[in-house]
């Protein structure tokens, strides 16, 4: 789920505000790879999203 978030991030759809933040401000969040991006992509373009 975080790897589609981080698509629509990328593509400027907002999202609501998440309820369960980390409580450290310098946590990590790992990257979504490429593949992934790239099928999620075509997905929302599928769905005509973006």
């Amino acid at each position: 789920m975080k790897n589609i978030a981080q698509v629509k991030k990328k593509h400027g759809i907002i999202e609501r505000e998440n309820y369960n933040k980390p409580k450290s401000e310098n946590s990590r969040q790992p990257g979504c790879p490429e593949e992934k991006a790239k099928g999620i992509e075509d997905t929302m373009r599928h769905f005509q999203m973006i």
